[in-house]
């Protein structure tokens, strides 16, 4: 195609697709891969559909959102607690230099970046656009792409580009403008527009998108070749150029899957089987696709994956290989043609869109395997097929994963904007939960089929600018049931659905039964009648304010339950259902089981757990067994008792301990826990301790902002130590059996750049009261660099205790633990290995000095800073105050070597007090370590991000 062509056929397509749209945007673009830039020469001609006059046109840049650690796609990865971006070097972001903005008369335009969305260009008119009327902005700019390590999109290690928003769009003006900054959302809310694509690039690359393929143009240079590309209607921006591309194009009767999504062990014509019953499917529940080609990709499918599935390794998938590579493209599919038809605003309405998503994959899954069960395989094998999780099926799941985060009173309105939600809500239960909704709203509304409801609403607005009014408005127009309940409570609150039957009572021909709602919501329940367990009889009751009582005939009935299929996502399910008559054991029967399961709500469960563990160096190998109530889901109320033998004390010991948690809604007092624990163990050779702890616990936040990690915490509590030392011990009790009452409040931040503590200890005993407080701040500077801050001071009220002893004295490297509350691995080590753990508490020294205890005050300051990577320098100073002696200056410095922090590093002490320790005798002895072994600790590194 020669260069005359090539301009005459942009001109068509220029002036073609403005005459007749509300947007155009031509785009010429060359490709780098040298220097991982792209040259790009724009027009975008935007139309004014609104009734407003415009003096200025926002422009969405994201690409630029790379350019700089503060921007608020920065801010996004510190919050989810990535340091990939901001310990990146400056060439692996991405920026976007603009070289000139005019008008289509050339003349230059003012534009600025926003102060607080640097992605976000405010184009300022040099005449008003008038309604219904276009304005030509003309861009010439250059892009620098991105590491792809950051979001999937950018420049790949291999020189592959993957772009997604990568040039400038205009932002959707419908009465306010909606321009956001990119957040890794993947929710940019851009106006439909024909596009017309001319990109230059390397002959060894081929570009895959899913505009319309028009030709190619290999120019006068031999080594490079354009590809041109248009298409109508489109807002996907995403765009493949690859060296060896991996995509396939699977051609069906309905239109073209171009997908890179795979499967281990699946072959070709499996995929195309597969391929062409998805599309029969999307066409069929979704309307008729308004564009010739729909490109899923992996990165598209990563970003979302079937949660469960994605985290099992590739050599144990308990589902068949077609079954997985068809969830995968059905999901991925579903979501990227809803969000090409349906033009919601993506940060706003999302909820629709994702809902729908899980709607139609639970819908896919019942039509085409209603037998898969949620553990897949397993669910057949012997000793886990006798697990409640066995005989669940597949869909259950988006119940679970709903309910997890509503346990934990973490949800969110689904409503909410989604670049408010945390991680977890906002990539799983919040989706999940719309999906479950629409199927309550499905069964609830029998005088409807809300799937064909859908598709016909889908028909209707393709191509439409909607939101949730449209959608609300549309389906309670076909229904004679009161359904507004959806839309004001369910999707627009965090209110729980919670009832139970609360009493039943039977006359001749009749049952009368009471329905407690012990929620604030308007929502309905369903009622089952059961015989021998087989439902006989089902009615929705609505209108529960506080208590409903009806009346139901009496027949064969035997049992009452609520949501006995399972269909609402009830916070607790366990109060659903009555005996008529008999004794309450008939609601309900004990059950035991082995190993934690997930809740059936039939029972009343308790699990049995074998014990089989290294407790301590004093103990040796301890058997025995944990019986206790915890599902997979939270519970309010926990109890846990284990008995336990060890073989080396030959004694037994165990523990006993007891949790309810109060959650409040809407307000700043969140959670209220009240606890009581027991234990009897070992805290030296032939030495026991029995601690008794009653504590309670106030939990406060932000209730506005879910995704701050500022918490502050109340507790109180008793400590009741009492100790007995058996023939061979080899420690001595120096203090008589004690109780210790202590208040705690905690102020916590802790962010992955920006982490600060301050702690208020205050504890009150019979011989001692002592007041403490500890501040700690870490810093990862914009160079880099990690600088960590700790101050401790401590002082005694009052201290009657044996002064000889220190047991209750404030510790400078190594605290006595008396309250227990600390995992040594060994407890009464005064030599050896288990010697040189070190929890950084009170004092913080790392090296043992000849003043190691104060029992009168004692102030410490702790300080290090990065050398290079994993490596640190370390200064401790402090001052340490006796009775009777004078203070004394107290410091020492080494090299930290933090493999995880907080978790597992080492410390080597260099000089102190002692001199030159590097240089002196068993200098293998004065290294410290410090090594966190409980897993629910080491869990919380994973689940930080999440919640």
């Amino acid at each position: 195609m020669n260069k005359n062509l090539i301009i005459a056929f942009f001109l068509i397509v220029v002036f073609g697709f403005s005459s007749k749209a509300q947007n155009a945007m031509d785009i010429s673009a060359e490709v780098n891969v040298d220097t991982k830039t792209i040259t790009i020469s724009q027009t975008i001609v935007y139309k004014n559909e609104s009734n407003d006059v415009l003096n200025a046109i926002y422009l969405s840049d994201w690409n630029h959102s790379y350019s700089s650690k503060s921007t608020p796609l920065a801010k996004r990865f510190e919050e989810e607690f990535s340091t990939k971006f901001h310990l990146a070097k400056d060439e692996q972001r991405g920026s976007t230099v603009i070289t000139t903005i005019k008008n289509e008369n050339n003349s230059l335009l003012e534009y600025s970046r926003l102060e607080k969305h640097p992605d976000v260009i405010k184009v300022n008119l040099k005449t008003p656009l008038q309604p219904s009327q276009a304005y030509h902005i003309k861009l010439s700019y250059q892009l620098l792409i991105p590491d792809a390590t950051f979001t999937d999109y950018g420049i790949t290690k291999s020189n592959d580009f993957n772009l997604k928003y990568w040039y400038i769009t205009p932002a959707v003006y419908n009465g306010n403008w909606h321009y956001y900054s990119n957040k890794n959302l993947d929710d940019l809310f851009i106006p439909k527009s024909d596009i017309s694509l001319r990109i230059t690039h390397p002959r060894n690359y081929k570009v895959t998108s899913e505009l319309d393929f028009n030709a190619v143009d290999f120019g006068e240079d031999p080594n490079t070749q354009t590809t041109i590309l248009t298409g109508q209607n489109r807002i996907d921006t995403y765009l493949s150029l690859n060296k060896f591309p991996p995509y396939g194009f699977v051609q069906t009767d309905d239109f073209t899957i171009i997908s890179n999504i795979s499967e281990k062990g699946l072959q070709s014509p499996e995929k195309a089987i597969i391929t062409d019953r998805v599309t029969k499917y999307l066409t069929e529940h979704l309307g008729d696709y308004p564009h010739q080609q729909l490109l899923v990709s992996s990165i598209d499918y990563g970003k979302n994956p079937l949660y469960g599935l994605n985290q099992l390794p590739a050599f144990f998938r308990p589902f068949p290989n077609d079954f997985q590579y068809e969830l995968k493209l059905v999901k991925t599919a579903v979501k990227k043609y809803i969000d090409n038809v349906l033009l919601l605003n993506p940060r706003k309405e999302h909820w629709l869109s994702e809902g729908l998503q899980i709607y139609y994959l639970t819908k896919y899954v019942e039509e085409y395997y209603p037998d898969m069960k949620l553990l897949g395989t397993l669910a057949d094998i012997w000793g886990i097929k006798s697990f409640h999780a066995a005989n669940l099926n597949f869909n259950y799941r988006y119940y679970l994963y709903a309910m997890e985060i509503a346990r934990k009173n973490k949800d969110q309105p689904l409503t909410m904007s989604k670049d408010s939600l945390t991680k977890f809500n906002a990539n799983i239960a919040g989706k999940f939960k719309a999906g479950i909704g629409l199927n309550y709203l499905d069964e609830f509304a029998n005088d409807i089929n809300l799937s064909e409801l859908i598709t016909e609403f889908l028909k209707k607005n393709q191509l439409k600018s909607i939101n949730t009014s449209d959608f609300e408005t549309f389906v309670t127009s076909k229904t004679n049931k009161d359904i507004r309940w959806f839309f004001t409570d369910y999707i627009n609150t965090r209110k729980k659905i919670d009832f139970k039957i609360s009493n039943v009572k039977t006359s001749q021909d009749s049952i009368i039964l009471t329905i407690k709602n012990k929620r604030d919501n308007s929502m309905p329940i369903s009622l089952f009648k059961l015989k021998n367990d087989s439902v006989i009889g089902k009615l929705w009751v609505e209108n529960i304010k506080e208590t409903k009582t009806i009346t139901i005939p009496k027949d064969s009935t035997e049992k009452l339950a609520l949501d006995f299929n399972n269909i609402i996502p009830e916070y607790n399910q366990r109060d659903n259902y009555k005996a008529v008559e008999g004794s309450f054991l008939n609601n309900k029967p004990l059950q035991f089981r082995l190993f934690k399961d997930v809740e059936d709500a039939n029972y009343n469960q308790v699990f049995l757990m074998p014990l089989v563990e290294f407790n301590n160096i004093y103990d040796g190998l301890t058997l025995g067994a944990k019986f206790y109530n915890k599902t997979i889901l939270r519970k309010r109320l926990n109890y846990k008792f284990s008995p336990q033998y060890a073989t080396k004390s030959k004694s037994f010991t165990g523990g006993l301990s007891v949790y309810y948690t109060h959650n409040l809604e809407n307000q700043k007092l969140y959670d209220i826990t009240y606890g009581l624990s027991a234990g009897y163990q070992a805290f030296a050779e032939d030495a026991f301790f029995t601690r008794i702890r009653p504590s309670i616990t106030f939990s406060f936040r932000d209730d506005s902002d879910f995704r701050s990690n500022k918490i502050d915490q109340i507790n109180a509590r008793y400590v009741s130590i009492k100790r007995e030392l058996g023939e061979n011990a080899t420690v001595t009790i120096d203090e008589p059996d004690y109780g210790v009452f202590n208040l705690r409040y905690i102020h916590s931040n802790p962010g992955i750049i920006n982490y600060s503590t301050f702690r208020t200890d205050v504890q009150i005993a019979d011989k001692f009261s002592k007041l403490s407080l500890n501040y700690e701040f870490r810093k990862l500077t914009k160079s880099n660099r990690n600088i960590n801050f700790r101050f401790f001071a401590g002082y005694f009220l009052k201290n009657n205790s044996d002064l000889g002893s220190n047991y209750f004295s404030f510790a400078l490297d190594r605290p006595t633990d008396y309250l227990f509350d600390f995992n040594y691995l060994g407890r009464s080590e005064a030599s050896g290995i288990f010697s040189q753990q070190i929890i950084i508490a009170e004092g913080g020294f790392k090296s043992k000095l000849e003043t190691p205890f104060a029992n009168q005050w004692m102030t410490t300051a702790n300080f290090s800073t990065s050398i290079w990577r994993y490596i640190q320098a370390y200064g401790d100073v402090g001052l340490v105050k006796n009775k009777y002696d004078s203070a004394k200056f107290v410091y020492d410095s080494g090299i930290r070597l933090t493999l995880v922090e907080d978790y597992f590093e080492i410390y080597f002490p260099v000089y102190s007090n002692l001199g030159w320790e590097i240089a002196q005798q068993n200098y293998d002895q004065r290294i410290r370590f410090m090594f966190t072994v409980d897993p629910q600790v080491l869990l919380g590194l994973f689940r930080r991000k999440w919640y």
